[in-house]
C-alpha cells in the first residue's frame, strides 16, 4: 500500500529521531566519557594508559556499524519493532553492567561490545521503518531524524560535564540508561503496516520457515564495480576519522589545561554537522546521479586538511574555527551516502548494500584512535597522530573521484547490451524474411510455369 505520508508516522519519526539522538549523542560524546576515564583508572605507571583507554570508545564505535549487515538480515527476518526493542534492551543491559565495573579490562565487553551491539540493532531499524510511513516526504523526515544526533551530541557534553562534577563517572552512566530506557519504548512505536504473509504461513504452519540464503546476504551488489570502489574507498578514508572525537578533549586538557571549555568544541561539531545534514542533503537533490560523490570527495578533503591543522591550533578560538569546518563536512559524508547507495546498486539492494558498506566502515573506525592513543603514550604528544590521521581522508578521496566516470562506462556497457540484442534480432529476422523470399519465389515461378 502507498505510505500514509503522516498520522502515527509523526510519532514513529519521533522515535526514530531519539534513537538517532542517543545512539549518536552518547558515541560522539565519548571524549568527555574518555577523559574522565583517564582519571579513574589511570596511574602513573602505565605507559600504555591512552592506548587501553581508547580501545573503549573505538572499539564501541566500531561495533555499531560491523553489525549493520547483521541487522539488516534480522531486520528482514523478524521485522522492524522486534529488533529495535530486543537491541534497546540489550544496549540498556550493557550500559548498565558498564557503571558497575572497577578496572578498565571489563569496559571492553560491556561499553564496546554489549552496549554498542544493542545500539545498532536498535539503530538501523529506526531507519527502515520510515520507508513505510513515508515517501513523498522522506527526505525531509530523513533530515529531522538525522538531525536528532546534532541535537544530542551539542547538548550531551554539558549535561555530561555536569554530571563527572557533581557525581562520579558509574552514576553518570546509570543517568544515560534513560536514555536507552525511553529507545526501548519507543521502539514499541514501530508498527508494521501489513502484516508479512511470510509471518502469516509460519503461524499456520507452526513453524518458520527461513528464505534462501541468497536473499537473506545479497552479495551481488558486489559484482557492480562503481559500488566495490565505493564500499572499499570509503573505510580507507576513515582510518582517522574517528580520531579527533575520542582525543580532541584530552588534546585540549594537555595543551590548554582547565583553563578553556573543551566542551564547546563538540558543541560547534554537533551545530554545523545538523546544518550540514540540511544544507547538503538539499544540494545532493540537485547534483545528477552518481555526481553527488564529488560532494563525499569534496568532504574527505577537508576532513583531513581540518584533522592535520589541529596541532597547529595554539589558540582555542582557532580549535573552534577547525571544529565548525569539520562539523558542517562531516555532516555533508553522512547525509548523503543513501542517495549515493541508491545510484549505484538502484532501490532494489540499496539495504543491503549500505549494511555491507556499515560493516567495512567499522574496522578503520575501530583501529585508528587506539593507534592515536599508542602515538600518544610514545610521543607525549598528539600532534603526529593528527596529522596521520588527516592522510587516509585525502588518499580516500582521491580513489572515490573516478567512481563518476567509471559508473558512467558500467551505465553505457548496460546500454549498450541490449541494443546489440535488438541488432542481432533484426539480422535474424531480415536473414528469415529472405530466406522464405527465396522458396516463395520458386514456388511462384512454378505456378507461373503451369
Amino acid at each position: 500500500p502507498e505510505p500514509p505520508e503522516g498520522g502515527w508516522g509523526w510519532v514513529v519519526m519521533l522515535a526514530a529521531m531519539w534513537c538517532n539522538g542517543a545512539v549518536f549523542g552518547i558515541q560522539n560524546s565519548c571524549g568527555v566519557l574518555f577523559v574522565s576515564m583517564l582519571r579513574l583508572f589511570g596511574s602513573s605507571e602505565d605507559k600504555q594508559l591512552v592506548f587501553k583507554t581508547a580501545w573503549v570508545s573505538s572499539l564501541s564505535m566500531g561495533m555499531v556499524f560491523f553489525c549493520s549487515p547483521i541487522v539488516s538480515v534480522f531486520t528482514d527476518l523478524f521485522g522492524c519493532r522486534k529488533v529495535a526493542v530486543i537491541g534497546a534492551a540489550v544496549g540498556l543491559a550493557g550500559l548498565l553492567s558498564s557503571s558497575f565495573v572497577s578496572t578498565i579490562e571489563p569496559l571492553y565487553f560491556t561499553y564496546g561490545i554489549l552496549f554498542a551491539c544493542g545500539c545498532s540493532f536498535a539503530y538501523q531499524p529506526s531507519l527502515v521503518i520510515l520507508g513505510h510511513y513515508f515517501k513523498k516526504r522522506l527526505g525531509l523526515v530523513n533530515g529531522i531524524v538525522t538531525a536528532g544526533s546534532s541535537l544530542f551530541t551539542v547538548s550531551l557534553p554539558f549535561l555530561l560535564r555536569v554530571l563527572l562534577d557533581s557525581v562520579d563517572l558509574f552514576n553518570t552512566l546509570r543517568v544515560l540508561c534513560t536514555l536507552m530506557f525511553v529507545l526501548f519504548l519507543a521502539g514499541f512505536t514501530y508498527k508494521p503496516l501489513v502484516p508479512d504473509t511470510k509471518d502469516k504461513e509460519g503461524g499456520k504452519k507452526g513453524k518458520f520457515k527461513l528464505p534462501p540464503g541468497k536473499k537473506i546476504c545479497n552479495f551481488s551488489v558486489f559484482k557492480v564495480l562503481s559500488y566495490r570502489i565505493w564500499a572499499f574507498g570509503i573505510p580507507t578514508a576513515l582510518f582517522g576519522y574517528f580520531v579527533p572525537y575520542v582525543h580532541l578533549m584530552n588534546h585540549v586538557k594537555d595543551r590548554f589545561g582547565d583553563s578553556v571549555p573543551e566542551e564547546v568544541l563538540l558543541l560547534c561539531l554537533g551545530i554545523t554537522s545538523g546544518v550540514g545534514r540540511l544544507v547538503f542533503g538539499r544540494v545532493a537533490d540537485y547534483i545528477p546521479g552518481a555526481k553527488k560523490i564529488y560532494l563525499q570527495v569534496a568532504s574527505f578533503f577537508f576532513i583531513g586538511l581540518m584533522s592535520m591543522m589541529i596541532p597547529l591550533c595554539h589558540v582555542f578560538g582557532a580549535l573552534i574555527a577547525v571544529c565548525l569546518f569539520m562539523g558542517l563536512f562531516d555532516g555533508c559524508f553522512i547525509c548523503i551516502m543513501a542517495p549515493i547507495a541508491f545510484e549505484l546498486v538502484g532501490a532494489q539492494d540499496v539495504s543491503q548494500a549500505i549494511g555491507f558498506l556499515l560493516g567495512l566502515m567499522s574496522v578503520p573506525m575501530t583501529v585508528g584512535p587506539p593507534v592515536a592513543g599508542l602515538l600518544r603514550d610514545k610521543l607525549g604528544t598528539y600532534d603526529v597522530a593528527f596529522y596521520l590521521a588527516g592522510v587516509p581522508p585525502l588518499i580516500g578521496g582521491a580513489i572515490l573521484c573516478f567512481i563518476p566516470w567509471i559508473h558512467e562506462r558500467q551505465k553505457l556497457k548496460e546500454r549498450a547490451k541490449p541494443v546489440d540484442g535488438e541488432t542481432t534480432e533484426k539480422m535474424l529476422g531480415n536473414e528469415s524474411t529472405l530466406v522464405s523470399d527465396t522458396t516463395e519465389k520458386p514456388g511462384k515461378e512454378l505456378e507461373s510455369g503451369i
